[in-house]
């Protein structure tokens, strides 16, 4: 009997974390051809021509968009992605990139958006941030993906019933306290970056 709830326990821990490794795939707009496209911004302006010709995928917020002849440049102020190639909230820039897209994207869909891009780095330019001269590494986006904010309710933990497995009524088992009670907490509200 013992040896079933350990069994049950450790399938449904299993199915959990299958569960949730599927969430974190990365689009398929912004694989990539590289099995690790560049994403070390950092890295990449240290030694820039280093990285020239290699996949990058960086993303972040769209501070600025320029429809030029032929295709669209998005200035992008690049923040570390998480595992699903997503732009991590909350997290500080690490610096500025030109993600060149070939054809025209309407700026009223892009400025101030969250975007991923992949594609080749194809060197620096220099800018401006303000009146500030400004090294921005410059890309060919062959991919991008526009990224949505939602906002989802994040329950407090639950208690965990040790004897939550077992067979037949638990008069110890009170719902107010007891084993693996926890204080009550209110459900928080949390933003998070989704397709």
């Amino acid at each position: 009997m013992a040896g079933q709830k350990r069994g049950m326990r450790w399938l449904l821990a299993g199915l959990a974390t299958a569960v949730l490794s599927g969430c974190v795939s990365v689009p398929d707009a912004i694989k990539g051809t590289s099995p690790t496209p560049q994403e070390d911004l950092v890295r990449v302006m240290n030694a820039p021509t280093l990285y020239v010709g290699q996949e990058g995928r960086f993303g972040g917020k769209v501070v600025d968009i320029k429809n030029q002849q032929g295709k669209t440049r998005l200035e992008i102020a690049a923040v570390p992605l998480d595992s699903g190639a997503r732009p991590v909230l909350g997290e500080p820039s690490v610096g500025r990139i030109y993600a060149d897209v070939n054809g025209f994207l309407d700026p009223v869909d892009f400025r101030n958006q969250l975007v991923t891009v992949v594609g080749p780095i194809t060197g620096t330019a220099e800018g401006k941030v303000g009146d500030a001269p400004y090294k921005y590494m410059v890309m060919q986006a062959n991919g991008y993906k526009r990224w949505r904010l939602t906002q989802q309710v994040v329950m407090p933990p639950q208690p965990v019933d040790p004897w939550f497995w077992g067979p037949g009524p638990r008069p110890w088992h009170s719902g107010l306290g007891g084993w693996g009670w926890y204080p009550p907490e209110p459900a928080r509200v949390e933003t998070v970056v989704t397709e």
